[in-house]
């Protein structure tokens, strides 16, 4: 929908003297607000509380407490619509070794336990972050086991993708049994759409679904779909070395993402999902 002079003046910043449509998200609306000869960027989420946008600010928060994120300015809601105030970026480019020694640093910001201050309401489901001492028990009950029920709710499950489903599960326990897993802070949507190099060429982590798990979940999400190359996990493994091994313990966490996908997407995802699958 278009927003008018009269929606954008209600907001706590005073003197706009412009507003424009940016691209900024699949989810919310964006836009860029000139006010007093500063520019900031707007997410607005029609029809929804202010509290929308709760997980990100909180996210945002955390992760901004070692790595560069855009700052949350401004929150609340406007005739019904949540919007969330971010200080504006100017976009640059940069270096996938900077990107990550970034990601690694995030990772070595950890917890006593698993989970995040709040849970996340997604398109598809609430993702359930109560803290939990096992990683095990929150990645198989409070992970995959709800997206498996809505892949089934939506009639985008089976009887085969069900038998390995399981055999994965029993796998992913039995190697984790006895093993200890850091409780690291995760982006928990690592994609390359999820971050960007702004002002100095120095990299910014952006739309954090934030959590505190294994790293190697993030680290997954960015084989997934690209747009992360050999200097990026040659930098990162310098700062914070891979554990070996981890090539064979991707699949289940890749798993998780292009499930999600089928979920939210369709059958189009079905062949990547069949493809892990059938390693179990």
């Amino acid at each position: 929908m278009s927003r008018n002079h009269q929606w954008f003046s209600q907001l706590p910043i005073k003197n706009i003297t412009s507003y424009q449509p940016v691209s900024g998200g699949d989810i919310n609306e964006a836009y860029q607000i000139t006010a007093d000869g500063k520019r900031y960027f707007i997410k607005v989420q029609p029809n929804h509380p202010a509290d929308y946008f709760r997980h990100e600010i909180n996210g945002l928060k955390a992760l901004g407490q070692a790595v560069n994120t855009p700052t949350p300015l401004h929150n609340g809601d406007i005739n019904g619509d949540a919007y969330l105030v971010l200080n504006w970026l100017d976009e640059s480019t940069g270096s996938q070794a900077d990107l990550g020694r970034t990601v690694a640093r995030l990772h070595q910001q950890t917890n006593d336990q698993f989970g995040f201050v709040d849970n996340h309401q997604t398109k598809a489901l609430v993702k359930d972050n109560f803290w939990n001492n096992s990683w095990t028990d929150f990645y198989v009950n409070q992970r995959l086991l709800p997206e498996v029920k809505v892949a089934a709710d939506r009639g985008r499950w089976n009887r085969w993708r069900e038998d390995h489903f399981q055999q994965m599960v029993k796998q992913f326990q039995q190697y984790y049994q006895g093993r200890d897993v850091k409780a690291s802070l995760l982006h928990g949507d690592l994609w390359a759409g999820n971050f960007m190099f702004a002002g100095d060429h120095e990299p910014y982590l952006i739309d954090p679904d934030a959590v505190y798990g294994d790293r190697e979940f993030d680290l997954a999400m960015t084989t997934v779909f690209g747009g992360f190359d050999e200097d990026f996990y040659h930098a990162y493994n310098a700062a914070y070395p891979f554990t070996p091994g981890i090539n064979d313990r991707l699949p289940w966490y890749r798993f998780y993402y292009l499930c999600m996908h089928l979920v939210l997407f369709g059958e189009s995802y079905g062949p990547a999902v069949d493809r892990i699958l059938s390693q179990y």
